[in-house]
């Protein structure tokens, strides 16, 4: 019902910013919750950041929080992440995910779909 296709990822030293764009399709884009996830090789899949279907609400994990942030466009049915400060604990491989929870979800399980990821490359 709904395809996500990520962009914006890349290579970028320590410190810097990098904003990721989530393009989605199905035309009931407000309807569903979006989210942000990566993974990193070897590690499993973490949450980074959700929001409500309005853009009201926003949920971040610590390891983010103050860092990076989620927002969405209804109107162009994308969704953003803007990443600052730049760590190379954050290189992974960064997912969208979309959600018909009413809430900011942190659970993998409680997405219905996924984009096929854009990689992001921090260097120290």
């Amino acid at each position: 019902q709904v395809q996500l296709v990520e962009s914006g990822g890349g290579l970028v030293q320590a410190g810097g910013s990098l904003r990721l764009s989530c393009a989605a399709s199905g035309r009931a884009f407000s309807s569903y919750s979006m989210g942000w996830f990566r993974r990193s090789p070897g590690k499993e899949r973490e949450f980074v950041a959700s929001i409500s279907r309005s853009g009201s609400l926003t949920y971040y994990a610590d390891s983010v929080k103050g860092r990076f942030t989620i927002s969405r466009d209804n109107a162009k049915n994308t969704v953003y992440l803007q990443m600052n400060s730049l760590k190379p604990e954050d290189t992974a491989v960064y997912y969208c995910a979309a959600s018909s929870s009413i809430a900011p979800i942190s659970i993998g399980n409680r997405y219905n779909y996924w984009g096929q990821g854009t990689q992001v490359t921090v260097s120290s």
